[in-house]
C-alpha cells in the first residue's frame, strides 16, 4: 500500500500567477522501497478545471500550471496509479486563488485637440505581476470641468470619444471597476483644449447698390476643421470712403449683420473682423462694394398758370431719388421756357428739399414749353421735367 500527500505553492495565490503541485508517494510500513510511476493532479473550483501529469522520481513529483485563471478555492487531488509493486493511492488538499491587481494607464489623442474636436481616451488595463490573464469588466472615464463616460473592456483595453470637452488643461482619470478576478484600479492623465481657428467671409447686398440703398453686410464665421461648433461674439465691420464706418454686429449661428444706407457713390472696401470668444480665435475677411448714382426723378411747375403778359411767374422743380435710392439731390436746375420764338433761360439751386425756384415775366402771350434740367450731383443722377404756361394778352 501507498500514500500520497499533495502540497501547493505558493497558497494562496492570484489569478493567472504560475502554482507548484507537489506530490509525495511513500509505501505504508511494513512495505518499503521507492514507488514509482505517474502521478495525475487535477484541481477545480467548479468553473475552472486543470489536469496535469507529471513522473515520479524518488517518491516525489512537482507540475506548474498558470491555468489558475478564477478567483476561489480549489480542490487539488494527485492520484497515485501504482506500479508492479505498490498500489495507487490518493492525497487532497486545497489552493486558495486571489484577485489579481491590476493597473490602469489612460491616454489622450490627438493631445492638444481644438474646440469641439472628437478626443479619444483610451484605458488600458493590465495585471500586476506575478497575476496574468486579461481583465474584463467596465472602465469609467471622468474629465475634470466635462463629461463622465464609460466603455466596456476588450482584451484589455476600453475606448471612448467625446467632442464635448471644454478649452483649458483637464484631468482625465479613468477608474477599472474590477471583476470577479481582478481587482479595481485607475489612471490619471491631462487632455488640453485649446481655441479652434476660424475663417471669417464678408459678403453685401446689393452690390452694386446706389446711393441711399440700404446695405447688407453679412459676415460667415466658420470654424476650421478638425474643430466644430458654432462661434458667439461679434463681429467689427470697418467701411472705408466717405459714408463708412465701423459697425459691429452680434454672431448667431455663426452669421453676423448689420446694415447701412449711408455710403457715398464709389468703390468701398470692407473689412470684417470676428473678434473671437472662450472657444474660437478670431479671423478677419474682406470684401468690397460698389455704389453708384442714384436715378432722379424732376418734376416742373409754374405759377400762376395761366399768366397774363407782363406778370411774374414763378418756375418751380421738384427733383427726388428714384427708389431703391434714397436721400435729398443738391446741385442747380436750369430752366428754359421758351414759345418757339422768345426763349428765357434761368438757373435755380435747389434747396434742402430738392426744390429749385425762379421766376420771371413772359411778355409776349402763347403757350410756353418749360424745361427744368437738374444738373446732378456727385451722388445723384441727372434728369428732366416739363411743364406749359400759357400767357394771355391784356
Amino acid at each position: 500500500m501507498t500514500t500520497t500527500t499533495v502540497t501547493t505553492s505558493p497558497d494562496p495565490s492570484v489569478v493567472g500567477q504560475t502554482v507548484t503541485f507537489t506530490a509525495t508517494v511513500a509505501p505504508v510500513s511494513p512495505g518499503a522501497g521507492t514507488p514509482t510511476g505517474t502521478v495525475t493532479f487535477l484541481a477545480t473550483d467548479g468553473v475552472t478545471t486543470v489536469s496535469l501529469t507529471g513522473t515520479l522520481s524518488g517518491g516525489t513529483v512537482s507540475v506548474s500550471t498558470n491555468g489558475l485563471v478564477t478567483a476561489g478555492t480549489y480542490a487539488v487531488t494527485a492520484t497515485y496509479a501504482g506500479d508492479g509493486n505498490f498500489i495507487g493511492s490518493v492525497g487532497a488538499t486545497t489552493q486558495t486563488v486571489t484577485q489579481a491587481a491590476t493597473t490602469t494607464s489612460v491616454t489622450t489623442s490627438p493631445d492638444p485637440s481644438v474646440s469641439g474636436e472628437s478626443v479619444t481616451l483610451t484605458a488600458t488595463v493590465a495585471p500586476v505581476s506575478p497575476g496574468a490573464g486579461t481583465p474584463t469588466g467596465t472602465v469609467t472615464f471622468v474629465v475634470a470641468g466635462g463629461p463622465t463616460l464609460t466603455a466596456t473592456l476588450s482584451g484589455g483595453t476600453a475606448s471612448v470619444s467625446t467632442s464635448a470637452i471644454p478649452i483649458g488643461t483637464h484631468t482625465v482619470t479613468a477608474t477599472y471597476s474590477g471583476d470577479a478576478n481582478y481587482t479595481a484600479s485607475s489612471g490619471t492623465d491631462t487632455q488640453t483644449v485649446v481655441q479652434a481657428s476660424t475663417t471669417t467671409t464678408v459678403t453685401s447686398a446689393p452690390d452694386p447698390s446706389v446711393f441711399g440703398q440700404p446695405v447688407v453686410f453679412t459676415a460667415n464665421v466658420a470654424v476650421d476643421a478638425p474643430g466644430a461648433g458654432s462661434p458667439t461674439g461679434t463681429v467689427t465691420f470697418v467701411i472705408d470712403g466717405g459714408g463708412g464706418g465701423t459697425l459691429t454686429g452680434t454672431v448667431v449661428a455663426g452669421i453676423a449683420t448689420v446694415t447701412t444706407s449711408t455710403l457715398d457713390v464709389g468703390t468701398h472696401n470692407v473689412t470684417a473682423t470676428y473678434n473671437g470668444d472662450a472657444d474660437f480665435a478670431s479671423s478677419v475677411g474682406t470684401d468690397t462694394q460698389t455704389v453708384n448714382q442714384a436715378s432722379t426723378l424732376t418734376t416742373a411747375t409754374s405759377f400762376p398758370d395761366p399768366s397774363t403778359s407782363g406778370q411774374t411767374v414763378g418756375f418751380i422743380a421738384f427733383v427726388s431719388a428714384v427708389a431703391p435710392g434714397s436721400g435729398v439731390p443738391t446741385g442747380t436746375v436750369n430752366f428754359t421756357i421758351t414759345d418757339g420764338v422768345t426763349t428765357v433761360n434761368l438757373t435755380g439751386t435747389l434747396n434742402g428739399s430738392g426744390v429749385a425756384t425762379v421766376s420771371s415775366a413772359l411778355v409776349t402771350p402763347g403757350s410756353y414749353l418749360v424745361t427744368a434740367n437738374y444738373t446732378g450731383d456727385s451722388n445723384f443722377g441727372a434728369s428732366t421735367g416739363t411743364d406749359t404756361q400759357t400767357v394771355v394778352g391784356l
